[in-house]
């Protein structure tokens, strides 16, 4: 099982809801995303692009990446999107890019903000049936993809599917399987029934067994089940707190631990997960492609 601190949950806030950014960015999601797309009616778009630039100039002790959803590429609204983003004092962390249908979305979004944003990562969206049929070639797009998220309510309606985890599950395997195939993350789509929080226990379950590394959520009380889901639980740190001992002992090489013959690959994981979720004093790995929590953020914040 594989798990991340950057992409467990998800909170997406309004753009035009100004009075909520401080407490989606302390809310305990991993990404606090405003929201320029579905939540902005056409009329206040303008509106929203110029008050979202708050979000990401809030002060220093905002503990969430911060994010930002555009409009679609396919249309104008999303390219303005990005021209006001390359303006912002402060740049986002990731950028939604939302009906993701082909590499040219990210490559689009890539390359406008490059010169302005050139640690912004992206988040592609996919929740149409050209998009599912694209997944494998969209998460490959680039090396500034970090992602990909799917979008269950666009999709059901496309295909005239019921919303509901048995109906969508071949939409969601393709999802994960052409993330993981391309290296990066998969975030499952939002579980709408904000009270029902026995169900979203269950779905959560489903999408991380099904190797999704988080999932949004529709309202904070949401949060907290979705990061303990995605989280390991003590036994698991505590089996990879031997893994690593005996890794350790054995300079990495084949050794049984539990009864269970474990070598490199196994070491390698154990460290990353401890690492991120654990922290003891182990020694750290000499690897490159682990992410900071921030890549955006300086020491000094």
């Amino acid at each position: 099982m594989k798990f991340t601190r950057y992409c467990r949950s998800l909170l997406s806030t309004p753009a035009t809801a100004v009075e909520r950014y401080t407490k989606s960015h302390r809310s305990g999601a991993d990404i606090a995303m405003v929201d320029l797309e579905d939540s902005v009616p056409p009329a206040r778009k303008e509106e929203a692009r110029r008050l979202a630039e708050e979000f990401f100039a809030l002060p220093s002790t905002k503990l969430a990446r911060s994010a930002v959803r555009i409009n679609a590429l396919s249309g104008p609204e999303g390219l303005r999107d990005l021209v006001a983003i390359t303006r912002y004092r402060v740049k986002p962390d990731l950028v939604l890019i939302p009906m993701a249908e082909s590499p040219r979305d990210v490559e689009i979004a890539a390359g406008a903000l490059a010169p302005d944003c050139p640690l912004t990562e992206f988040l592609a969206v996919v929740e149409t049936p050209l998009g599912i049929e694209h997944a494998p070639a969209i998460a490959a797009a680039g090396h500034r993809l970090r992602g990909l998220v799917f979008g269950s309510a666009d999709y059901a309606f496309a295909v005239g599917a019921r919303l509901c985890w048995e109906a969508l599950a071949h939409a969601r395997g393709r999802v994960v399987n052409s993330a993981r195939a391309a290296g990066v993350e998969a975030m499952d789509a939002p579980f709408f029934e904000v009270a029902d929080m026995a169900g979203l226990h269950r779905e959560a379950g489903l999408a991380r067994d099904f190797g999704f590394s988080g999932k949004i959520a529709v309202h904070p009380r949401q949060l907290a089940v979705i990061n303990r889901m995605f989280s390991p639980d003590e036994e698991l740190l505590a089996r990879a707190r031997r893994v690593v001992d005996a890794g350790l002992e054995n300079g990495r090489s084949v050794t049984v631990v539990d009864g269970v013959m474990v070598g490199m690959p196994f070491f390698e994981a154990s460290q990353r997960l401890i690492e991120q979720f654990d922290r003891p004093p182990y020694p750290a790995p000499d690897r490159t492609d682990i992410p900071t929590d921030n890549p955006n953020r300086t020491t000094e914040e």
